[in-house]
């Protein structure tokens, strides 16, 4: 009788590493984003960045100093809440460093709160209209309200309830990254910045909404 033939191994299934190629590009295009969108508001004064052609910052070098302020928290905070949500989301961190979990989680929240508040009141001085003003303020709204439902349903205990609202918060917070992503694809389809920036205060973030609410669904159902 001839022996069993010995399959080989073939790795692991091909979903596992899909999901695990699409982890590693969140948080890289995540770090990406949050190390170099701010350095040019960091290197550079706002009135010089408008000399050179920064469409942002020549609409809000000549606007007074609050709202200069307001740029300047949003696009700080709004950075270290993009660089250490891929570790919040990390079960591995989770896991094995429970408190750096806890003590950057509140790191995020308080800078989704000082963040979203200046997101919110810089939409009314979007360059983008009244689009840009409905847009951006309703993710700064949106932001702060799923960070808000999710630090009060930890304090519940309620630890389900906690990571759905937070992966909602990401996809908030990776608007950060979809908002240049789509940039790249309107200006050369538009032909310019202007008419590519209408676009974006809703394309920004709501696809990344309904995939979070997507993923979420699967969850429930598996």
């Amino acid at each position: 009788m001839p022996a069993a033939r010995t399959v080989p191994p073939t790795g692991p299934p091909a979903a596992p590493r899909v999901r695990a190629a699409g982890l590693w590009w969140l948080a890289l295009s995540a770090l990406a984003i949050a190390v170099f969108a701010p350095l040019p508001y960091l290197l550079h004064p706002l009135r010089e960045l408008a000399a050179n052609g920064g469409e942002i910052a020549a609409n809000y070098a000549p606007r007074p100093g609050w709202v200069r302020a307001a740029l300047a928290a949003h696009v700080l905070l709004g950075g270290l809440a993009l660089l250490l949500s891929p570790v919040q989301l990390s079960s591995r961190v989770r896991a094995r460093f429970p408190r750096l979990h806890r003590v950057s989680g509140r790191v995020v929240l308080a800078s989704i709160a000082v963040a979203g508040t200046a997101g919110f009141l810089l939409a009314w001085f979007t360059v983008a209209g009244p689009v840009g003003t409905a847009g951006f303020g309703l993710l700064a709204v949106l932001w702060m309200g799923f960070a808000l439902s999710g630090l009060r349903a930890i304090r519940r205990r309620d630890v389900v309830a906690h990571r759905r609202w937070m992966l909602r918060t990401f996809a908030m917070t990776y608007a950060a990254v979809t908002l240049r992503l789509w940039l790249l694809v309107l200006i050369p389809l538009l032909g310019g910045f202007a008419a590519a920036y209408v676009l974006v205060p809703f394309l920004c973030w709501v696809p990344n909404l309904a995939v979070a609410e997507l993923v979420l669904r699967r969850r429930s159902s598996a």
